[in-house]
């Protein structure tokens, strides 16, 4: 027993989040509702290609007494997957005033019109005998696709605790396989991909929006919102409580997020033009800009579009592509998880270091596979293990870790018109790479990866010498860390502690353009 007159001291406030319920299942309700349209829409299209052609062959057909020739139906197919990229181009360049005007978690809302739409469009384009129907689709449902990929990282890194930061961030990541996988599954011509159930398989994109519109009103909106672009303090703090639980330090992440503010209110909010203009984020936004380039032109999606293409050039049997697709898709997902898992403790810079590394001497090996195939049948099992081995590489790093490193090196007062800007580059160079790809194969064969090899050097270089591991450290240290490479100022604070860097003053920008 204890002497008389000793109490027992209060339990300390822990300063570490926890994946708490509410936390949980936020993340849960705006990822599945979101980023699943993504991977799920990039994917559905790949293994029934030649249902979709024949019905729009069959459509051209009723209309007109003649079937299309090959080119005017590989243009019109071509046309269709491409549109997809272009309606994330258009989200991208619109998601910055929905975020300012309706918050993160009401853009989220708002953008599920663009996916129930179109599937409820896509689910009548058979019976319609219109394949347009299917395009225009495709943009819409590119349009949802281009909001959500740049709502939801905000939403999701405004909502963790620094040490959870990483893990929710790769959450849109892990969603859009799960999306990708989902739709290779259904996609299976004994399921779904087939002459009677693909308007299904196109309508099923509507199924997570619906969930979203049911679930997701009844959690938060982002704290950091709240505070920094609302004001509003006390609800601030009242969705903190929620999200961290009772024996957490608060008010020390009200302080920071202050901290943050006290930084906007120097800056005044950037819109894309002043973003390109203004020198203590010139690094930041070349970093971005890099890093979702780099995503993109290291080669995933030409993978993820003409999957089936590429496993039959390195010798599988056309009958059974579509099962190899769906394990690849398997071996995505888990890769991702594993990512979302260790981002923590091995940090940013390792990962995507080494996956794009990985990728690299992928695309090199697979590219002599694929030359020497033919001599040497047994080379196409190599090259199998090429793609799968690519697949790896990209899930642990490329395409997950950006959604991360892009929330944590731009501030509250940036962040919008920098997702406006990361979110164009990320959509326009997919829609490079759709349409251009089969352009390249069918030129230069085999040699087409390596384009891919020396982009995925370029990146890894870039990271190497510029982007600084972000682990762990807020967002005002981080932008700290950027100071010296952009020439700005560190003053120095009384006692000795470094400041927030000197920036100029801007105007209020109240538009993200």
């Amino acid at each position: 027993m204890g002497n008389k007159g000793t109490e027992t001291p209060l339990p300390k406030p822990h300063t570490k989040g926890r994946l708490r319920p509410t936390l949980i299942l936020s993340t849960l309700s705006a990822s599945f509702g979101s980023a699943f349209q993504y991977g799920y829409n990039i994917s559905v299209i790949n293994t029934p290609h030649k249902i979709f052609k024949s019905f729009y062959n069959e459509t051209h057909f009723e209309r007109y007494g003649t079937y299309m020739d090959e080119t005017s139906l590989l243009l019109l197919w071509s046309c269709t997957v491409s549109m997809f990229p272009l309606g994330g181009l258009v989200g991208s360049l619109i998601v910055g005033p929905m975020v300012n005007k309706w918050g993160r978690k009401g853009t989220l809302l708002i953008n599920n019109v663009f996916a129930i739409t179109p599937a409820i469009l896509m689910g009548v384009s058979k019976v319609a005998q219109a394949f347009e129907l299917i395009i225009l689709s495709r943009v819409l449902v590119g349009i949802c696709a281009g909001v959500s990929y740049s709502a939801l990282p905000m939403y999701l890194g405004e909502l963790a605790p620094k040490n959870l930061r990483g893990t929710l961030g790769t959450m849109t990541e892990v969603f859009v396989i799960i999306g990708v996988l989902l739709a290779q599954i259904f996609s299976l011509q004994a399921i779904l991909g087939n002459t009677t159930g693909w308007p299904i398989l196109l309508a099923l994109t509507g199924v997570p929006a619906l969930i979203q519109l049911l679930s997701l009103p009844f959690f938060p909106e982002s704290p950091r919102y709240t505070l920094i672009e609302k004001g509003d303090e006390e609800t601030a703090r009242q969705v903190l409580r929620r999200l961290r639980g009772s024996n957490y330090d608060v008010e020390a992440e009200m302080e920071e997020m202050r901290e943050e503010e006290r930084k906007e209110q120097a800056e005044g909010r950037l819109s894309v033009l002043n973003l390109f203009t203004f020198r203590p984020l010139r690094w930041q936004l070349i970093s971005i800009i890099v890093l979702m380039a780099g995503q993109q032109l290291s080669g995933i999606n030409a993978i993820n579009y003409y999957a089936d293409v590429i496993y039959t050039s390195v010798g599988v049997d056309p009958t059974q592509s579509q099962y190899v697709t769906v394990g690849s898709g398997v071996i995505n997902l888990v890769m991702t998880i594993v990512s979302a898992v260790v981002v923590e403790r091995l940090g940013r810079r390792i990962l995507l270091l080494s996956g794009y590394g990985i990728c690299g001497l992928a695309c090199v090996v697979l590219t002599v596979a694929l030359l020497l195939q033919s001599t040497v049948p047994e080379l196409s099992y190599l090259g199998i293990v090429c793609v799968f081995a690519y697949i790896v590489g990209h899930s642990i790093g490329p395409s997950p870790v950006p959604s991360v490193v892009r929330t944590e090196i731009i501030l509250q007062s940036s962040r919008t018109a920098a997702f406006t800007v990361d979110g164009a580059v990320h959509w326009f160079t997919n829609f490079i790479v759709g349409l251009a790809f089969p352009s390249i194969q069918a030129a230069i064969g085999a040699y087409s990866f390596l384009i891919f090899a020396a982009l995925c050097l370029l990146t890894a270089v870039y990271i190497f010498v510029i982007i600084p591991e972000t682990k762990g450290k807020t967002f005002v240290e981080i932008n700290c860390a950027f100071a010296k490479r952009n020439g700005v100022e560190l003053p120095e604070e009384k006692g000795g502690a470094t400041a927030e860097p000197h920036t100029p003053s801007l105007p209020d920008q109240q538009t993200s353009f």
